[in-house]
């Protein structure tokens, strides 16, 4: 039986809206495999991200339940669901969240700190990683000092640099032109070969279609693309 990474089942979440209540995840199930690369393709609106802030054990949920490779998130307490976003999820942005007054080499060190690597052994991880990412002549600079691809590249050194069970992008090519939009999804391509589980949110199609498998949400219901 294949191994699954994320499990969700009939998760509802809503929000106080004055004296109205807006639910914007209705009765969301989902299973992802390790190894899998999906796209969740949607709207503004449409409750994607949302979605996104519960698989990254950001925002809390109604009801249901969601495991993240066993663990049972909708059990769990806020200081465990941190160190569980911390050991299991790479997080990569659509402004890429470098920080900028640190190198990249530092940027990417940081999961690795937090986790306790001394810090010879987090910038030895980090150095190896930037360099495999093509970013090894870059490690000193700053990130206004690179290209948008640049810093995205850096983001997702970081966001691999703890070998978590899933990568998490929101709108990863967001902020590029669309050449460089493109050398990212190939990366991210590459990433999956290699075997790693990436789930992507995004409005735009043509990213979407860069993944292996697509769902789509409409109004708070996911479905299976189509196309």
């Amino acid at each position: 039986m294949d191994e699954l990474v994320i499990k969700l089942s009939d998760i509802h979440k809503s929000f106080q809206m004055g004296s109205e209540q807006l639910e914007v995840l209705k009765g969301i199930s989902l299973d992802v495999k390790k190894g899998e690369f999906l796209a969740i393709l949607g709207p503004s609106g449409s409750g994607k991200s949302t979605l996104m802030n519960v698989i990254g054990c950001m925002d809390h949920f109604d009801s249901g339940e969601y495991y993240l490779s066993d663990n049972a998130v909708h059990k769990m307490s806020d200081s465990k669901l941190t160190g569980l976003r911390n050991s299991q999820i790479g997080f990569i942005f659509q402004k890429y969240h470098l920080i900028g007054k640190y190198t990249v080499l530092q940027n990417v060190m940081m999961p690795l700190l937090i986790r306790g690597y001394s810090r010879k052994a987090a910038a030895e991880k980090a150095a190896e990683r930037l360099e495999r990412l093509g970013m090894g002549q870059r490690l000193d600079h700053r990130p206004n000092e690179l290209s948008g691809g640049q810093q995205q590249r850096a983001a997702i050194a970081r966001a691999l640099v703890g070998e978590p069970a899933l990568l998490l992008a929101d709108e990863p090519t967001g902020a590029l032109d669309s050449a460089t939009g493109r050398e990212v999804l190939d990366l991210f391509g590459k990433l999956h070969e290699n075997g790693n589980t990436i789930v992507m949110i995004t409005h735009d199609l043509n990213v979407a279609k860069h993944a292996q498998r697509i769902v789509r949400i409409v109004d708070g219901h996911l479905y299976e693309n189509e196309e």
